[in-house]
């Protein structure tokens, strides 16, 4: 009898036991997903970047000058899509803020191209990230200019040294340029070359002829500081960054589960097929957000019962990345023609595997997987070996493109 009590106790506590760790262990899993997921989606400062320390220190000591000494400043990041602007300025503000006294005074106004469409949403935008709507309240201004001249007089603690900078961050900067009379843009870089409130403003873009579509006023009043991001590293440091970005911190609040993930992704990068896999991709964009998004794909196999990322894990993502290109061409083509297009051709399906033939012969697109015997040609999986931007530039550089190809370029690819 008492045998039989002691292996019902036993069983209540190894039950006991194993329920405790499950809860641990969901807790461990649930706070991975989040601190990954934030990296992947908001581009969250992690390590040192690679490639690119010219730029950092460049950025970082321009920054220092407006933060610390008061100068006001202004500078234009540059590059593709993908190739790190925004991480560059997230690493860069992230040390800046380990400084107690920028992390006291330092205001931050993000506006973007997107959002922010004319000169009135900017400026309300621009009141309400500088907790300015009770001191503005009904009074009305008789130009842009005064409005944000009073929004920044509102900051002012004194002389120019104890005045709060304030550092204006322009994403898609290029979209700004199209507000009427870059009014916005003006005004920005006039108060960054005056002895007023000491304000920085950095623009982000990927148009490298961003310079030429500035008026002469604004272009006269831009310091000429232009930062290039060109994604120069090579598939080494593309490792390390496949690493750095699965990788869990220090302060994980479990360490020894941290260690335990952070070994596995370790011999994930050693991984010949893992390589492989990633080496195809690194061939075909450099742009991280692709490896963001197959990193996610990943990580979303992460569970309780599953709670490191596996090799398979990542060639399935990769499979399940790549899926977004399957299509039937002929009658993809035809629902374009019906939907977009306004001529009254009606093309053959022979015309338009013929077409698309010559698209492979010239190696504009290709498969991306060796076809097999039985796959038919207009199911097979496929990947555009251009960026978008090369076909837009294209477009424009042909002289007597036809309306529809037009038309395509601008509903397909304006959107990505």
């Amino acid at each position: 009898m008492l045998s039989f009590l002691f292996k019902v106790k036993i069983s209540a506590m190894s039950k006991r036991k194993s329920k405790e760790s499950s809860s641990a262990n969901g807790e461990c899993i649930s706070q991975v997903q989040r601190i990954l997921r934030e990296r992947f989606c908001h581009h969250h400062a992690t390590g040192k970047p690679f490639g690119i320390e010219h730029q950092y220190r460049h950025l970082l000591e321009l920054l220092k000058r407006t933060t610390v000494h008061g100068e006001s400043n202004s500078a234009l990041i540059i590059g593709p899509r993908g190739s790190g602007k925004t991480m560059l300025l997230n690493h860069v503000l992230k040390e800046l803020m380990e400084i107690k006294q920028i992390r006291e005074n330092l205001l931050e106004v993000h506006l973007n191209g997107l959002l922010q469409t004319n000169d009135k949403v900017a400026l309300k935008e621009i009141t309400r990230q500088l907790h300015l709507e009770n001191v503005v309240g009904d009074k009305v201004f008789g130009s842009f200019a005064e409005n944000l001249a009073f929004l920044l007089e509102a900051l002012r603690k004194g002389d120019r040294t104890s005045s709060c900078p304030v550092l204006f961050i322009l994403d898609e900067f290029d979209l700004f340029v199209h507000h009427k009379n870059q009014t916005l843009l003006y005004n920005l870089f006039d108060i960054s070359q005056s002895a007023q409130t000491p304000v920085t403003v950095i623009g982000l873009t990927c148009r490298q002829d961003i310079l030429e579509l500035l008026e002469k006023r604004v272009k006269s009043r831009f310091s000429h500081r232009q930062i290039y991001l060109m994604n120069s590293f090579d598939f080494k440091q593309y490792i390390k960054i496949f690493k750095e970005q699965l990788s869990l911190p220090a302060e994980f609040l479990d360490e020894s589960f941290a260690q335990k993930w952070n070994n596995n992704v370790q011999h994930l990068s050693e991984d010949k097929t893992v390589q492989d896999m990633l080496q195809n991709l690194f061939h075909y964009s450099k742009d991280l957000r692709s490896l963001h998004l197959l990193l996610m794909l990943a990580l979303s196999n992460v569970t309780v019962h599953h709670p490191l990322i596996t090799a398979s894990d990542l060639h399935e993502a990769s499979k399940q990345y790549r899926m977004d290109s399957k299509a039937n061409i002929v009658h993809e083509f035809q629902k374009f023609m019906q939907r977009k297009a306004h001529c009254m051709y009606n093309f053959e399906k022979p015309v338009v595997m013929k077409a698309f033939e010559h698209l492979l012969q010239l190696e504009l697109v290709k498969p991306i997987e060796r076809p097999s015997v039985r796959a038919q040609r207009e199911y097979l999986l496929m990947k555009l070996l251009l960026d978008n931007n090369q076909i837009m530039d294209a477009l424009q550089a042909y002289p007597n493109c036809p309306t529809d190809v037009k038309q395509w370029a601008t509903s397909s690819l304006s959107w990505l």
